[in-house]
This record gives structure tokens, sequence and C-alpha cells, in this order.
């Protein structure tokens, strides 16, 4: 018996013989599927159980996230500011601009400053988005830092995603001239 093994080996290993599982795989039929040992699908009685959401804690407490908005200004992380701000990792500054036309190269200077560096800027500007001068977009990609160009409501949002993923991200806001509170 061993050696009638051993000689079948030889012959498998000079390709005289096919494997086993080659030749079992062309017997089988086109629509043979593979027997699996866990189920894909749920069971009748899993189709109709109530699904609970929990809102998950922030992961850490030097992250910045946008609570809510309003004509005056913002509320971040719990702390109220007023008038346009600008939300770097870790700060949140005053941004000295009173409209989406004061918006220059050298207001957004401090952007290309930061170290490490960020890779998306969000700019909210106020209750609509406004073309920005092409020159200004030119200057932040030309250090690499993207700009997400919204209305505020749509980038407060965009930046509490982008900083949940934990992106390198800043953003840089108007207040709108109507509020509402961040889910």
């Amino acid at each position: 018996m061993h050696r009638m093994a051993l000689a079948s080996v030889r012959m498998l290993c000079r390709g005289g013989l096919a494997p086993s599982w080659r030749l079992a795989a062309a017997r089988r039929s086109p629509d043979w599927q593979p027997r699996r040992g866990h189920r894909l699908t749920p069971a009748d009685d899993e189709l109709y159980q109530k699904t609970t959401l929990k809102v998950l804690e922030r992961e850490s407490s030097s992250m910045m996230f946008i609570d809510s908005y309003s004509s005056r200004g913002f509320t971040i992380n719990g702390d109220k500011v007023v008038g346009p701000c600008a939300i770097i990792p870790r700060a949140i500054l005053q941004w000295n601009v009173g409209s989406y036309q004061d918006i220059t190269e050298e207001s957004l200077v401090l952007f290309r400053l930061l170290e490490p560096r960020i890779e998306i800027l969000v700019l909210g500007m106020g209750d609509k988005v406004e073309r920005l001068e092409p020159d200004v977009l030119k200057f932040m990609r030309e250090c690499g830092i993207a700009v997400e160009v919204q209305d505020t409501p749509n980038a407060c949002a965009t930046f509490n995603f982008l900083t949940s993923e934990g992106r390198a991200t800043a953003a840089a806001l108007i207040p709108p001239s109507a509020g509402g509170a961040l889910m």
C-alpha cells in the first residue's frame, strides 16, 4: 500500500496525473456554488427585529466639532464664538473677514503656515456659495491644500464629517443670516 501511494505521488510530481481537485472541478456543473459554514442572509426571525442606533462619543476631546451656527456666530465644542472664525486643529481663532469679498490670499495665509499641514480647508461663505478669485484657490493648491467652498451650513457638516474621519482639516466660516443645529 505504501509503495503504491509513493508511486502515485511520483507520477503526480512528474505531471503524470492531475490533482484530484482539478478533476473534481472539471466535473462540476456550471451553476455549482461552494458550501459555506456560515449564513450570508438573515434568518426569518432576524428580518423583523428592531434596529437601534447609538450616538458614538467623540474619539478625542482635542477634536473640534461644530455644534451649531447662528447669524451671530458658532458653537464649537460647547464654546460660543462670535463672528467669522477659523477652526484649525486644536484651536479656534477669530477670522478678520466681513464677507466673501474679503477672502484673499492674505486672509488664507494662516492655513498655509500650519504644521503639520492640513489636507483640506472648508470655506463656509455664508448663506450661499460665492465664487472666489481663481488666484486665491491657486494660492492654496500650490502648497497641496484642497479647498472646499460651500455655504456655511453645509461647510459645518462637511468639516464635522472630515474631522470625525481623522482627516487633517481646517475651516474658515462666515456666519449665515439664519441659524441651525448640527446633529
